[in-house]
């Protein structure tokens, strides 16, 4: 009888122990799991600021550029409402040159 309680005794140390080291590489595998889930998601974190920058810069080259293209349309348009002919450019020296030369 003695022998069967020792028996039976070793078992459940031996069960608690398999108990104790189930826990234990259950708690190894979640804090493995979510250190994989801290990684991907600085991973993810990382490639979304990396294309909010590539948008962000590609945005600001097509304003620029926009921006120009305007800036050369204005331009146009002002030389040819405002433009002033070569004749009409030396009546205005003159005239601005006979103001400051005479007294």
């Amino acid at each position: 009888m003695r022998d069967v309680i020792q028996k039976i005794v070793a078992a459940e140390t031996e069960a608690k122990q398999a108990v104790e080291e189930a826990r234990a590489e259950a708690d190894r595998i979640i804090a493995e799991a979510r250190k994989k889930a801290q990684d991907i998601s600085a991973t993810a974190h990382k490639e979304a600021a990396a294309e909010a920058d590539r948008i962000i810069a590609t945005a600001a080259a097509e304003a620029g550029k926009e921006k120009e293209e305007r800036l050369a349309r204005a331009a146009a348009r002002i030389e040819r409402e405002v433009g002033i002919d070569e004749a009409r450019r030396k009546l205005f020296v003159e005239g601005v040159v006979r103001c400051v030369c005479k007294p």
